[in-house]
């Protein structure tokens, strides 16, 4: 069965062995994520070799994408591990503080007291640690405990409603670019981004890092500060992509306000003609339990029903202990979401204008597939934007884009009902066109006698070229 919504899996100390991996991509992981907030620099080369060496033994292309640590805020060290705050206690975050104890915390951020005032609300440990800040003096920040627990090394810390002047790129966020595109990396995912001069200094230091190897990698947003909000189309019109990181999110923003954000950013996504993944505990009791919970299956599902392009898995593949059954599961989940979803192509086409060519080109092959009820898209291209502008718009016609550039090809692996094959030649029309069908035919998806859509561009090998609309019944001469 065609999925449209692609998987994006976390790997971790649970999935790092080449067998694992292969059974990860045979499952359905379209995209692998490398989190650089953990491991060094060897083990993030010794994963992705493996990432790239068992998408060839399953003979397809899967994606790499480094996840930035970011700025992540968080206290220091305690004496004996943890500590257990008491509500109503009175507790210290100390910049100054070396090991923490009952009574105060260090900081690893040693800005943060110059960040607040009194009346401020921290959330600690993903919100489930609340401290109201009563006076800040010097380097110490003097906090009354609103709801108490255990509170162990190396924490987070938010503020709640957002405000943190921390930069999006810290110095080891540079340093792990340059490890990234030594690696070969296809997606960078930037943490915390504020605005979008934020993205604008990633991508630079990204295509610097990578002009020796002559990758300029796709750059994804990940969307969990509150201040990111109101700037999200100005961030959305500096990147590739975006993510709904809903957990950095949901502390500074609340809870109850994430499910309709999530709503607004797939569509204003999509209306960018930009991609978008859904991250944060999708599957999480699956970590632990062979089978999710009937509110996980929803989730994912409802993620599906916005548009969202993928589905992420985070811990759960990392170091949960069934990775390869919860890609599976997940996939099933995508599958019968997409079953029940409806095409509204026609409304969406209404007050649309189309100034540029190849995009022209695009738009009208999906909508002569969809009311031609054509079997397949077949897109030659060779940046995968036709691809990418035909997926921001849902029909059942699945989108086959066939490119010579393996950089392209794994790309679109983040393209919502987008197959990307390569393509073996990019000069002649009418090979390339034979090689297109043939594969689409060998893949299943269509027989003698069913109706393709074939877009081209001529001449062939030209970035933005898409200039050719072909309607061919297959068996027929073209």
């Amino acid at each position: 069965m065609h999925r449209a919504t692609k998987i994006v899996a976390t790997i971790g100390p649970a999935s790092s062995t080449p067998e694992i991996l292969l059974q990860m991509i045979q499952a359905g992981a379209d995209v692998v994520r490398l989190n650089f907030s953990h491991g060094t620099a060897d083990d993030h080369r010794q994963r992705a070799e493996f990432v790239r060496e068992a998408a060839r033994q399953a003979g397809r292309e899967v994606a790499i994408m480094a996840d930035l640590q970011g700025p992540k805020i968080r206290v220091g060290k305690f004496e004996n591990g943890k500590v257990t705050l008491v509500s109503g206690e009175p507790f210290i975050l100390d910049a100054d503080c070396e090991l923490g104890n009952q009574e105060r915390a260090g900081l690893d951020y040693k800005d943060l007291p110059r960040d607040l005032k009194p009346g401020d609300v921290l959330l600690l440990n993903d919100g489930l640690i609340v401290l109201n800040v009563q006076r800040v003096l010097g380097n110490e920040i003097h906090t009354i405990v609103k709801i108490g627990g255990d509170l162990s090394n190396n924490k987070g810390i938010n503020r709640q409603g957002g405000g943190l002047t921390a930069p999006a790129l810290t110095a080891k966020d540079m340093e792990d670019i340059r490890t990234a595109m030594s690696l070969g990396v296809d997606f960078v995912a930037v943490s915390f981004p504020k605005n979008a001069t934020d993205m604008e200094m990633a991508r630079q230091l990204a295509n610097i890092a990578g002009a020796p190897y002559g990758i300029k990698p796709k750059m994804i947003a990940k969307i969990e500060r509150a201040e990111a909000i109101p700037a999200l189309q100005g961030i959305l019109d500096a990147s590739d992509g975006i993510m709904v990181a809903r957990g950095d999110l949901a502390v500074e923003v609340g809870n109850a306000a994430v499910p309709a954000l999530q709503k607004r950013m797939i569509r204003m996504a999509r209306e960018s003609n930009k991609f978008v993944i859904t991250a944060t505990q999708m599957m999480e009791s699956m970590i632990y339990a062979p089978v999710p919970t009937r509110a996980e299956v929803s989730d994912v599902a409802n993620a599906v029903l916005d548009g969202t392009d993928a589905v992420m898995l985070s811990a759960e593949s990392a170091a949960g202990k069934y990775p390869v059954q919860t890609i599976e599961t997940m996939a099933a989940i995508c599958v019968e979401a997409e079953k029940s979803e409806q095409s509204e192509l026609d409304k969406d086409f209404l007050d649309r204008t189309f100034t540029r060519i190849d995009q022209s080109i695009a738009m009208g092959a999906l909508f002569t597939a969809f009311h031609l009820g054509a079997k397949a898209i077949v897109a030659l291209t060779e940046s995968g934007s036709t691809a990418l502008w035909m997926s921001r718009h849902w029909t059942h016609v699945p989108i086959f884009a066939l490119t010579p550039r393996v950089g392209s090809e794994r790309a679109m692996a983040l393209y919502r009902n987008v197959t990307s094959l390569h393509l073996d030649t990019n000069t002649d029309r009418d090979t390339a066109l034979q090689q297109a069908l043939e594969t689409v035919v060998g893949k299943g998806y269509a027989s003698r006698g069913d109706m393709v859509v074939l877009t081209v561009g001529e001449p062939m090998g030209q970035a933005g070229g898409t200039n050719t609309l072909k309607i061919v019944r297959v068996g027929e001469p073209y």
